[in-house]
Formats: structure tokens, sequence, C-alpha cells
């Protein structure tokens, strides 16, 4: 009798697929709600930059043929933009792409992968897929406790996976802990540091973790476009390392793995700093309008330098979840990540955050 689990490999069999948020979508097929607020999947409320639209509307002549393989253009600007070297840069299908990709390129199923308590799924998936042995750090105050990390280092550790702001508590490392840390990281154990949410963190807090490349040729930085540039559904995203981690990478990456749509949207949104400005602006400002509201109904929450909060609302999380559903309003719980008395709240456009915040006052009372 045909049976494809024993065909698969051993890591995936027992593979829980990632939860995305709930599309609008589908909400709309399983309700029947019109006028739906989705907040939860860390999505620019603005929508794409003006900019961007024009640049794809003229990309389109082009689809017909294949994409640039290597991404002349777009690596051209990033490392114009950030002092960077080419062969420093690998290109993704959004960030999680070259996470799975530096992921697969170095570890094998003899390695340890060491990632903090309450971080990004990804990290646990890739690790369980290739076979390698996942190490969950208990967090501290809900983010890296970056001593611990530092002692679960064993001969066989071969990643340590860091992000910073985390997702999905929103944590923050200061410049100083996180560049000690990855100093007393030996030269053998590649540092994956996560940096998906850079753009919302304030200029003079932000880590000068490109620069740190040169120092340390064991540290590789992932960004996105997803975020704050608002190219999530266009998946653009890439890394930088070390060249000769890079050359690496990109013998495992996948030929065209970002498209045309994409690489051009990027390098337009790379040179948009206004749209760049009002995302960071747009979000400061619902931030503060989520905080205002979970500190007058009395709710704990996990402070933020991401586009989202992460709201402890108590053993019956998964309950209001559900009850946001039939009011229109999706969010995104958190059970998964070890926090199943919070919701993660994607910071909206200010009339989005008023219906989530309608929404639970409803509720609450």
């Amino acid at each position: 009798m045909f049976d494809a689990k024993q065909l698969a490999n051993e890591g995936v069999r027992n593979l829980q697929p990632y939860q995305a948020g709930k599309p609008i979508e589908e909400l709309e097929r399983e309700l029947g709600i019109k006028d739906i607020v989705k907040l939860a999947s860390n999505e620019n409320p603005l929508g794409l930059s003006s900019k961007v639209r024009a640049a794809l509307q003229d990309t389109l002549s082009g689809l017909a043929r294949y994409p640039d393989a290597n991404g002349f253009y777009l690596k051209s600007k990033l490392a114009k933009k950030f002092g960077l070297q080419t062969s420093q840069i690998t290109l993704g299908n959004g960030s999680n792409d070259v996470l799975e990709l530096v992921a697969r390129t170095f570890v094998s199923a003899e390695h340890e992968v060491i990632f903090s308590q309450h971080a990004f799924v990804v990290y646990p998936l890739v690790t369980q897929a290739i076979g390698a042995k996942g190490i969950a750090v208990p967090a501290q105050d809900y983010g890296h406790d970056l001593d611990a990390m530092l002692a679960a280092i064993t001969p066989k550790t071969r990643m340590i996976f860091v992000a910073n702001p985390n997702n999905p508590t929103g944590t923050f490392l200061s410049t100083e802990a996180l560049q000690d840390f990855i100093a007393k990281v030996p030269e053998n154990v590649l540092v994956i540091l996560d940096e998906a949410y850079s753009e919302y963190v304030a200029e003079a807090d932000r880590a000068p973790s490109f620069a740190w490349v040169d120092s340390y040729p064991n540290l590789v930085v992932t960004r996105t476009f997803s975020k704050a540039y608002g190219l999530a559904g266009l998946r653009a995203g890439y890394a930088v390392s070390h060249p000769e981690v890079a050359d690496l990478m990109n013998r495992a990456r996948q030929p065209f793995n970002m498209n045309s749509l994409s690489l051009r949207a990027a390098e337009v949104a790379l040179d948009d700093e206004d749209y760049l400005q009002q995302s960071v602006a747009v979000n400061a400002a619902g931030m503060e309008q989520l905080v205002a509201f979970c500190e007058s109904a009395n709710l704990p929450y996990i402070p933020s330098q991401g586009n989202f909060l992460t709201i402890e609302v108590g053993d019956g999380a998964a309950d209001i979840y559900d009850k946001l559903l039939h009011e229109g309003v999706i969010v995104r719980p958190v059970a998964g990540y070890g926090l199943p008395r919070h919701l993660r709240v994607s910071i909206g456009m200010p009339e989005e955050n008023e219906a989530f915040i309608t929404a639970m006052r409803k509720l609450l009372d």
C-alpha cells in the first residue's frame, strides 16, 4: 500500500506547515462579512507607493522574458545605498527565502541550530525540515536571553538565529548587547541576524549591522521589502554577508528566485524615501493608538519596536480571536509561538486600528 510519509525525509514527516494570517477573502467566504479589517500579517497599511505602481506598469511588457537571474540592478542599488560590495548580497523571494537558503546551505542533519523561545516560526521549521536539532532557548522578558544562547553552544552548533526586533514579541536588543554577543560566538558558528523590521526602529538605535560583516565573517544579516517598503505581495528580500558566504548561498539559490516585477519594485522602493518616512510615521501614530487603548483597558502588552503589538488578553485568547473574526477584524493568535494568552495585532491605518479597538471594547464589556 502506497505510503507517501515513508518516502519523505524524516524531518518533513512530522512538520506542521507555516500558518499565515487568515486572508480577507477566506473570512468573507466563511462568514459572509464585508468591510473586513486585516491586522494579522504585519503588512504595510499604506499599500504600494505611487512610484512603485508606475514602475510595475512599465515592467509588464517584458514579462514574457525571464528576469535577470543575478539581480544586477537591485544589487547595485543596495550596494550603493548601504556601502556594500555586490558580492556580499544574496537576493531572495522575501527574507523567508534567504533565511531558509542560508540554513540549507550550511546546516546538515548532524548539526544543531539555536533560536530563542517565541522567535519567528521559520527558524524551527527549516531546522526540522533539514533534520537538524533545534535548540529553543527560554526567553528573557519575551525576548532573547543572549547569555543563555551563548551557553547553549556546543561542538555541534552550526547556526544561531537572532531576530531584532523580534517577531512576534517586538522585543529589541541594543547595539552594545548585540555586538558583544556576536563577538563571543565562535567563528565556525553562523549568526543569522534577521532585521525584517529594522526600518521601524529609530535610526539612532539601529545597529550598524552591515558594517559588522567585515569584522565578523560568520555574520549574515537579512532584510525584507515586505514591511516598511510595502511589497509583501511581491516577495523581495536579501541577505548581506561575507563574500564567501554569499558565494555559497548563491550556488544553492534557485535560479530566478526573484521575478521581474519584484526586482523592479524593490529598486524603485529603495529610492522612495518619502514613502518610507510616511510608513514609519503612520506606524508610530498607530502604535500610540493601540498602546493608549491597552493602558485604558488594563490589558498588558509587550513593548514593541516593530509594526505590531502583542497584547495579553488572558486564557480566552483563542475565543477572543474567533469573536473578533465575527466582528470583521482579523488579528493573529500566537499560541503556536508559546504565547497562548496573547494576540498579535498589526498596526493599520487609524480607522483600522479604531475598528479593532471598538470590537475589543465590545467584547470586553
